[in-house]
């Protein structure tokens, strides 16, 4: 019965899931224009649904880079920064907690090879190693949030892990996309600079063996 009434809640979350991006409920957030005229006009109210919004949009696997950029549009670099880490950082806790309550068996069995690994590698250090994770240019974040859930590693480490790994690559976006909406070439030109920065030292962090072993077990490949 418990299994049964798990079943029919993860079915519930999905249908709403595939509605979301289906019926374009999420659209606003890939729009800087509309995201920011919504902005202006629902004050305190609209910043909280955009919150929400945007952690359906990156918990369901869309790129956290696109909502950054949308919200420094809309919002300016920090506070872009800011509220689109949390929200990418609420949708990886309901990918966890999803994965943990509601698929850990199916998903186990799905992802066999990458649990094995993820346990052995992420079993200590958790927050140090997660970071890493977040700050490579490889590995998946849906992976990452969905295979966390179903190992034995505790919230707290993967939340604060994870907040701190986003934060470099959100703020870079938040950046650019702020450059654009305030018709700032200095700003643009910045984020642009930043970016081949932390891709190089992405790239350079991956070639460390112990950081491809870490994005080795949170690739889509087996």
């Amino acid at each position: 019965m418990q299994n049964l009434a798990r079943g029919l809640f993860f079915a519930a979350l999905a249908l709403v899931g595939y509605l979301a991006f289906d019926a374009g409920w999420l659209n606003v957030l890939t729009d800087e224009n509309r995201l920011a005229s919504y902005l202006g006009s629902h004050g305190a109210a609209g910043i909280v649904f955009i919150t929400v919004a945007g952690a359906v949009f990156t918990g369901l696997g869309a790129p956290r880079q696109v909502l950054a950029f949308a919200m420094g549009f809309a919002l300016g670099s920090i506070n872009g920064a800011l509220l689109s880490s949390l929200a990418t950082a609420i949708g990886a806790s309901g990918c966890f907690f999803a994965a943990r309550w509601l698929l850990r068996d199916s998903l186990s069995l799905r992802f066999s090879h990458q649990m094995r690994r993820f346990d052995d590698l992420f079993r200590e250090q958790t927050l140090q190693k997660i970071v890493m994770v977040r700050l490579l240019p490889v590995g998946s974040n849906l992976l990452t949030n969905l295979v966390a859930g179903c190992s034995g590693i505790r919230f707290v480490p993967f939340l604060i892990g994870s907040t701190l790994g986003y934060l470099p690559q959100m703020a870079i976006f938040a950046l650019a996309g702020s450059g654009i909406g305030n018709a700032d070439r200095y700003q643009l030109l910045l984020s642009i600079v930043l970016f081949a920065l932390a891709s190089l030292m992405g790239a350079s962090l991956y070639r460390n063996h112990r950081a491809r072993d870490l994005a080795d077990s949170v690739s889509d490949h087996p």
